[in-house]
């Protein structure tokens, strides 16, 4: 048998042995739990108060723009904040402490859609000292899963309403009801389009074959050779042309008619200038006042006279307006006829001699 001794020191290696398991086991346990900083490293309390826990719960990771730096170390409810009963209390590395700014905002999140609730600290645009032991953060309050669903339930309720109308649309447009109905289930259209097609095959089957006037406008080289003699022969003409030849080529290419162009300016505007001088009768006509007055006064005295005569006034206004010597005239020339038809008719009677001799 062993001896007590024995028995003592197996007895004290067992409890040895157990206490370095249990010491393993909570590191373990601290470790997988979310603690961060090591076994041994410090941690400070910091403090934040929600509108609502959202799922959040104890041991939940507490992260920095995304990056674990504690965890939460309680939950409960604190009367004395109304609108912000939920109090949270958080454990923070020291090591990260002076990460964490005072003027930083944390808020509840979700991992995921359907994922666990966390405490995240956004320090982004935080410009603060780092944050004191027993501090308390402010919160940015983040609508939860249940918070989006309600205010999403209007638009799916409205999104259900134009889904049962598109519905009844559908099963409308497949009974061939309305216009679109019809022209998706008559065949009538689809049969119009075919025969329409064909048509225009055949149209373009023709005018490959070319028929008609557009085929032969296509097919038939008559019209391009007679543009290619036309072409040929403006192009003999403006030869011609340029070599000074014909009616057009002279007046283009001979300077006489240029010259007798200068001339005849050069003429006209000494005629022009001699006007300008008073010279000659126009220049009289147009420079002296004594022969336009004179000529002012004959035309208002050839006005006066025309006039006199249109009123029948004088000889010659009585021999325009007057229609007695008209009538006279042609009296004397109506006496005259029946005295020229009254002498053929009867000659003897008018032409007969009588002869006496005393």
């Amino acid at each position: 048998m062993p001896s007590q001794q024995q028995v003592q020191w197996s007895q004290l290696k067992v409890g040895v042995l157990i206490l370095v398991a249990l010491s393993a086991l909570t590191a373990l346990i601290f470790l997988m739990s979310g603690n961060t900083g090591g076994f041994f490293t410090g941690r400070i309390t910091v403090r934040s108060y929600f509108e609502d826990a959202a799922g959040l719960k104890d041991g939940a990771p507490v992260n920095l723009d995304g990056v674990t730096v504690g965890s939460v170390k309680s939950i409960h409810i604190s009367p004395e904040h109304k609108l912000t009963p939920v109090e949270v209390i958080m454990k923070i590395s020291k090591r990260d402490q002076p990460l964490v700014k005072s003027d930083a905002r944390s808020s509840l999140e979700t991992i995921g859609v359907l994922g666990d609730t966390v405490v995240n600290i956004n320090g982004k645009d935080a410009t603060g000292p780092p944050i004191a032991d027993g501090a308390i953060l402010q919160t940015t309050e983040t609508p939860n899963l249940s918070d989006v669903i309600k205010s999403s339930q209007g638009t799916i309720e409205q999104l259900d309403t134009i889904l049962a109308k598109v519905n009844d649309l559908v099963d409308s447009l497949n009974s061939g009801k309305g216009s679109i109905g019809k022209l998706i289930n008559d065949p009538s259209l689809y049969n119009k389009a075919v025969n329409t097609l064909n048509q225009v095959q055949s149209l373009v089957n023709g005018i490959s074959n070319g028929k008609g006037s557009i085929g032969k406008l296509i097919a038939d080289d008559t019209l391009y050779n007679r543009a290619n003699d036309a072409v040929g022969h403006l192009q003999h003409v403006a030869d011609e042309i340029d070599s000074d030849q014909g009616t057009i080529g002279k007046f283009i290419k001979d300077p006489a008619l240029y010259n007798n162009l200068k001339q005849s300016s050069q003429n006209l505007n000494a005629i022009l200038a001699q006007i300008n001088s008073g010279k000659g009768a126009i220049g009289m006509m147009t420079r002296n006042e004594a022969f336009a007055r004179k000529l002012n006064s004959t035309v208002t005295q050839l006005n006066t006279l025309l006039a006199q005569i249109n009123s029948g006034q004088g000889s010659v206004g009585k021999l325009i307006k007057d229609p007695t010597l008209y009538n006279h005239a042609d009296e004397l020339m109506t006496s005259s006829s029946d005295l020229i038809k009254a002498i053929r008719k009867n000659p003897k009677k008018y032409l007969t001699i009588h002869l006496k001799i005393f």
